[in-house]
């Protein structure tokens, strides 16, 4: 690995219209696991001007006439159902903020195609009859990741996590009134020096925030460029930023069509945001608007969940976990840990894996193993959709993979 070098990672705010659609698409989640925390959901959601479309497959018993032991779609809605998912929409896009004559919660059009799961893929997802050997399948095949470093005390990349902050005071600022002149819509983009591989200075800043009429010109604009100067520095570890730094605040100049009437919005194109901000390979699987049968998202989360507690026991300064699956198999077809010449004295990344597959807690890292052990089988989803996935703090029921409750045992593990 080099020492020295610049690294640039981006975030974008919950009025985005990509984070729009993953939001309404994890508020179905949501709504599904309340009614049957067995639930399946794969829901895409499509955002343009005073529009929203959900497509997808879902199984939901209690949402549904249930005719048949298999809940095949034929039987139609459930009274009601399509009703509550549509105020699930509406509701979640008023919380952004949207009430914009290009897209307002209480008037946009909502158009509703989601359909019942095909039964080829419940087959091989759900776990055989009672006596039979047959563990739930994972839900899809593919490889995900987890990543942790010691840049932040989150435990993340320094560029993604100072890039979600800031992006987070704005959205306080303007819920709370403190910034009346904002927007829902907004994007950062931070660049740090780094030497001998920890970051020590900001060389390029980036915020577009999307802003009331007249904010573009003159005494307004400065308010507004003064405004997010301040709340950088204050996110920035002092020092950071210095004379050679450069600032580009709404490039482009007028910012006020914005979110999904500015551009059009879809569940899952910013995977690099929800993840490491690009400093961790990515397995290119999205997380919102799937269930947690699905491993693109439980994989993903217990990968970062074993990173960080390899990290946080100090048995590394960094740490990438691979894992792979087979749709509709439980047992996982690897298990690959990197932590890129920053093992402690003593340990290596093959000690690392045998640690961890010899967790037993872990349910031998099986999506159903997954689910219980880090209680994924919650309406615990929405709250994930902006702001990364990771790197937040572990409250109650909310980010359970963000816990460090595995430090002691691997430490044990590895003498």
């Amino acid at each position: 690995m080099r020492s020295d070098y610049l690294f640039t990672s981006e975030s974008v705010s919950e009025g985005h219209p990509d984070k729009v659609s993953d939001q309404i698409s994890d508020a179905i989640v949501d709504l599904m696991l309340s009614k049957d925390p067995e639930a399946r959901v794969a829901c895409e959601t499509m955002t343009t001007t005073q529009r929203v479309i959900l497509s997808g497959e879902i199984r939901c018993k209690p949402m549904y006439d249930d005719k048949n032991e298999e809940w095949a779609f034929n039987g139609g809605w459930a009274p009601g159902a399509k009703d509550e998912i549509e105020r699930a929409v509406r509701s979640t896009v008023r919380d952004i903020g949207y009430e914009q004559d290009g897209f307002h919660w209480k008037t946009l059009n909502f158009e509703n195609h989601l359909h019942g799961q095909s039964a080829h893929i419940a087959q091989g997802v759900d776990a055989g009859a009672e006596g039979s050997n047959k563990d739930e399948g994972a839900g899809d095949q593919g490889i995900m990741f987890g990543f942790a470093c010691d840049e932040t005390p989150d435990l993340m990349p320094a560029t993604l996590d100072y890039s979600h902050k800031i992006l987070e005071r704005l959205a306080t600022d303007r819920h709370s009134g403190a910034a009346p002149f904002l927007e829902p819509d907004a994007k950062s983009q931070i660049t740090l020096r780094y030497k001998d591989g920890k970051p020590v200075a900001c060389t390029a800043i980036v915020v577009s925030t999307q802003h009331a009429p007249g904010y573009d010109e003159g005494e307004k604009e400065a308010e507004l460029h003064s405004y997010v100067k301040g709340v950088v520095s204050e996110i920035l570890p002092d020092g950071f930023i210095s004379d050679e730094t450069i600032w580009h605040i709404n490039p482009t100049g007028s910012f006020v069509i914005g979110g999904p009437d500015g551009d059009a919005g879809l569940t899952g194109r910013k995977i690099i945001v929800d993840t490491y901000g690009g400093a961790s390979p990515h397995g290119g699987g999205a997380f919102s608007g799937k269930d947690p049968t699905k491993v693109d998202r439980s994989a993903a989360y217990i990968t970062r969940y074993l990173a960080k507690n390899v990290v946080a026991a100090g048995l590394a300064k960094r740490c990438t976990i691979q894992i792979a699956y087979a749709i509709g198999v439980s047992e996982p077809l690897s298990l690959y840990v990197d932590t890129h010449g920053t093992c402690a004295e003593n340990i290596d990344d093959a000690a690392i894996e045998d640690a961890i597959k010899n967790v037993g807690k872990l349910g031998g890292l099986t999506p159903r193993g997954i689910r219980e052990h880090l209680g994924l089988n919650k309406p615990i989803y929405r709250v994930s959709a902006a702001y990364g996935h990771f790197g937040r703090k572990a409250d109650g029921d909310l980010f359970p993979w963000e816990r460090t409750d595995l430090v002691d045992e691997l430490k044990a593990a590895l003498g």
